[in-house]
């Protein structure tokens, strides 16, 4: 389903900052000092396969390039160099609520989240009971999402990403959203998507949560592949050097 090629990503950090005169003027006084650009490397050569139906896990410290590696196959992003093979529907779930207009009521986010994953208003206007009852945000739908908490704003996200089941499920720490009750209830519909056959790859520093949910288990770090295996024996690996 997933094949990761020879994969690299280069960031220049000098492009990441934001402009402004302060910092031109900065630029120019420390012009003698800048021998070449300042790069970051957030992946460097990896390569993975993901099989259909499996649920693989990727784990790391902060930095390590596991979002990275969800933006590229999730098509966000382009790699520097290697390529990227994905055959099935993907459904990215990285940065739930990006595409909301904050300005709009929940009510309205619902049909242009929905327009944007490509869902017509026919599938949504059948739907829009489901995505509200699942989100528990009934008594806010007239409320512009700018006046949601967080909490909140994933909550609906996750409703209108979820109503149907994708073939491809790309997840990153929307686990740890919302409240312990919606938690365990966004668990419980992820395990109903991978009884259905849905492919995972998912990104959490909860260690429980991989354990639970991942069949196989790649640990990043500094944009590299440390290892790739057993659940169970990667993330025991992975928490002992954490430790040490």
């Amino acid at each position: 389903m997933i094949t990761v090629d020879k994969v690299s990503m280069k960031f220049d950090l000098g492009m990441e900052k934001n402009f402004s005169f302060k910092q031109a003027f900065i630029n120019i006084l420390s012009f003698k000092k800048r021998k070449k650009k300042e790069y970051f490397m957030a992946l460097n050569n990896v390569s993975f396969n993901v099989k259909k139906g499996e649920v693989v896990g990727l784990i790391g410290s902060n930095g390590a390039g596991k979002s990275t590696i969800l933006k590229i196959v999730s098509g966000v992003m382009k790699p520097t160099k290697g390529k990227v093979e994905v055959n099935g529907v993907v459904s990215p779930m990285i940065e739930l609520g990006a595409g909301f207009d904050l300005e709009l009521t929940a009510r309205e986010n619902i049909y242009l989240n929905g327009a944007v994953m490509g869902y017509s208003k026919k599938f949504l206007e059948e739907k829009f009971d489901e995505i509200v009852e699942f989100s528990e945000l009934k008594d806010f739908l007239d409320v512009p999402v700018k006046n949601f908490s967080s909490g909140m704003v994933a909550k609906l996200a996750f409703s209108i990403a979820t109503i149907v089941d994708p073939e491809i499920l790309i997840v990153d720490e929307i686990l740890s959203v919302g409240d312990i009750k919606f938690q365990e209830k966004s668990k419980n519909k992820m395990l109903e998507m991978i009884k259905g056959g849905t492919t995972v790859l998912f990104v959490s520093h909860s260690l429980e949560q991989i354990k639970e949910l991942c069949t196989r288990v790649i640990w990043l770090e500094h944009g590299e592949i440390v290892k790739i295996g057993d659940t169970e024996t990667i993330c025991n690996e992975y928490y002992k050097k954490q430790l040490g």
